[in-house]
């Protein structure tokens, strides 16, 4: 009989509603958090921040799943998905972003890479005021 956790693709850690952590935290399996993480994240696959999560960090991972309160901003290698029950107040870089309805995001969404934000000149991302005729 195999272990069912030999291969990085079939791990999946939890942490649970009473987990504090303030720090760093990396990791190479999928990732759920229900407790309350505070610093940053690295991870280089699913990181799902379940509905009692909290975290305040900035979160770098393959594929992110909001369910919970993120306060960070968010970098993703193929995508993020903000769930009904999320309340995100952060940036969000990624190929695909998915938020549904009744979530609450406050923040900025890129799906570019950031390639168009480092070539486009900043004045053309500020309102610009007409000039007055004197």
């Amino acid at each position: 009989m195999s272990n069912p956790y030999d291969t990085v693709k079939d791990r999946t850690s939890i942490l649970g509603p009473t987990i504090q952590f303030t720090g760093e935290l990396s990791a190479e399996e999928d990732l759920v958090i229900l407790g309350s993480i505070q610093g940053s994240i690295t991870h280089t696959q699913r990181l799902t921040i379940g509905r009692e999560g909290t975290v305040r960090a900035d979160v770098e991972a393959q594929l992110v799943i909001v369910e919970g309160t993120l306060e960070g901003n968010v970098r993703a290698e193929k995508s993020v998905s903000v769930k009904e029950t999320a309340t995100l107040t952060g940036n969000i870089t990624a190929p695909a972003v998915m938020i549904l309805e009744g979530a609450n995001f406050n923040g900025h969404v890129d799906m570019t890479g950031g390639k168009a934000a480092k070539a486009a000149p900043a004045e053309s991302a500020t309102a610009r005021r007409p000039s007055s005729a004197a």
